[in-house]
């Protein structure tokens, strides 16, 4: 891992120590109900980090969870304690430039607690963008692209409902992929709604599910083949995340590819995944591999194994999006686009100008960084007491 991504003058990288590093909860209220397997959203947790260099310059980035600790282990309250307790003194006084030895160190106070990780990351290299004046996909090689195609989630579980939510998508020229979130009905009932979306929006918008690894192989068989049947083009985690040999017998016998998420985390994960054959697609988040740096080393083992890659999502803010679209714009190929439409879920998004939606793809903000400034009026609102 590099300990520093440029040659930096010294008197310029005196100005890069990182002198503190503040984490907030936040709750914002979603527009509706967002529905999943084990559990139901309706406002959405982050934990804000702000760095702050000698120089005065600020750098922020987020960490997302849905509904606590369910998704996974961590939740916004162990974040928050776990950078306060263990990564922030860790960090302090070392140059925000040296990503390597920053990581190493996190990793040393803290095992896992990758959301924890991610957030800092992401506000290091927003820190460092911002004084080099650099967008941090340039810190991290590159930009190839500066949109990305991407998908709105249907999950009220009320196929009414969502067919009018998809109708005003298309409309409006925002998606025109939608991910339906299933496993919180009955898979009879999940695929009755399924078979209503598909019938309503057949030739005009392409339809893939998650079910968040609520099925077991017997269920997951019977409910891949009516999926394919109705066109659906991709199927994520229907499998618990320890049983990538289910997966791989699931995705031997499935003409819809299968896409792994709780089941890779690491890079250890990600060799296994392919080592196994247990999905033909790999769903890529900051909030799982722990930073931007470790997201790309995922995306390469993936990408070396013949695994598409896909930019997934914890319903982040513009601040977190903008991290992930950060990186997800110098991937080399990212065949199944994004799905970052978590600042329109929000009824207010925390940053003073939030990210373009148009003509069904996300746009790559302009600016050094991470690209988005934080609304210091909308952080006071929502932070939590």
């Amino acid at each position: 891992m590099p300990d520093t991504l440029l040659a930096i003058p010294a008197d310029l990288r005196r100005d890069l120590t990182i002198e503190t590093i503040r984490a907030t909860i936040v709750d914002v209220p979603t527009v509706r109900k967002h529905k999943l397997s084990s559990t139901s959203v309706t406002a959405q947790n982050y934990v804000i980090v702000q760095i702050r260099l000698t120089s005065g310059i600020e750098g922020i980035g987020e960490a997302a969870t849905l509904g606590g600790p369910r998704w996974s282990e961590e939740s916004v309250e162990s974040i928050k304690a776990t950078i306060d307790t263990y990564l922030a003194p860790a960090l302090i006084g070392v140059s925000a430039d040296r990503l390597g030895s920053a990581r190493l160190r996190m990793d040393a106070a803290a095992k896992r607690n990758n959301a924890a990780k991610g957030a800092i990351e992401s506000a290091l290299f927003d820190a460092v963008g911002k004084t080099l004046n650099l967008p941090a996909a340039a810190l991290l090689g590159g930009a190839v692209r500066d949109a990305i195609p991407v998908l709105w989630t249907l999950a009220s579980g009320d196929p009414a409902q969502e067919i009018e939510e998809a109708e005003r998508k298309l409309e409006a020229r925002l998606h025109n992929t939608f991910k339906v979130k299933i496993g919180a009905l009955s898979p009879a009932e999940d695929m009755v709604r399924m078979t209503k979306l598909a019938r309503a929006l057949e030739g005009r918008a392409t339809l893939i599910v998650d079910a968040n690894q609520a099925w077991d192989e017997t269920i997951a068989l019977r409910c891949v083949r009516v999926l394919a049947d109705l066109g659906v083009t991709l199927i994520e985690q229907p499998l618990p995340a320890w049983n990538n040999a289910g997966m791989a017998r699931l995705s031997a016998r499935s003409t819809v590819p299968l896409m792994a998420d709780e089941s890779v985390f690491t890079t250890h994960d990600m060799l296994d995944v392919a080592r196994q054959a247990a999905a033909e697609v790999v769903s890529l988040k900051i909030v799982k591999h722990g930073g931007l740096i470790a997201t790309k080393s995922v995306a390469a083992v993936a990408d070396a194994a013949g695994i598409g890659l896909y930019g997934g999502c914890l319903l982040e803010s513009s601040v977190g999006a903008s991290a992930h679209l950060q990186v997800f714009a110098t991937l080399s190929d990212l065949p199944w686009g994004c799905e970052h439409f978590g600042p329109q879920i929000l009824t207010e998004d925390l940053v003073a100008e939030p990210l373009r939606f148009a003509d069904f793809q996300i746009h790559l903000p302009t600016g050094p960084g991470l690209g988005v400034e934080l609304d210091p009026a909308k952080l006071r609102r929502f932070a939590r007491n």
